[in-house]
């Protein structure tokens, strides 16, 4: 019960960061986004502000052996930097620049309503689903014998 209070609380601050910060305002982050136009800096910021605490927390996390709420720690993961990870950060970007919406600020937006978002969301629903069908056919397109 105390992870779920836990995450439940964690959700709601992230949530009022995000909209306090105007990261759930789409007009804003495109202009975030647009650096060869009508630059606005001010996510540049929002973006700092969360990255500085986050590296004081890992720094903690990485001399813990169990979490505040007594589960163990999970180990760090590797991520290679491999042309998957490319282009999926490269579609989620052009995604984010498109809509204005990543995942995080799209269901934060859902609390005070709007259909641009509603949208997005199901979009990224849709693409979630399909998004297993999809790499199993990339897989087998790329690990197909070349003729």
């Amino acid at each position: 019960m105390a992870r779920l209070v836990s995450a439940l609380l964690c959700g709601a601050v992230f949530g009022t960061g995000l909209w306090l910060s105007g990261m759930t305002d789409t007009t804003r982050v495109q202009g975030w986004l647009d650096v060869f136009g009508d630059w606005d800096p001010t996510l540049a910021f929002v973006m700092g502000g969360a990255i500085l605490p986050m590296i004081a927390a890992w720094l903690v996390a990485a001399r813990r052996r169990t979490a505040l709420l007594g589960t163990p720690m999970p180990a760090r993961g590797e991520t290679p930097v491999d042309a998957k990870l490319v282009v999926g950060s490269t579609l989620f970007g052009a995604g984010w620049a498109l809509a204005g919406l990543c995942p995080g600020p799209a269901l934060a937006s859902l609390g005070y309503g709007g259909t641009g978002g509603v949208v997005f969301l199901l979009a990224m629903l849709g693409g979630m689903v399909a998004a297993p069908a999809a790499k199993a056919r990339l897989d087998r397109i790329t690990n197909a014998p070349r003729t």
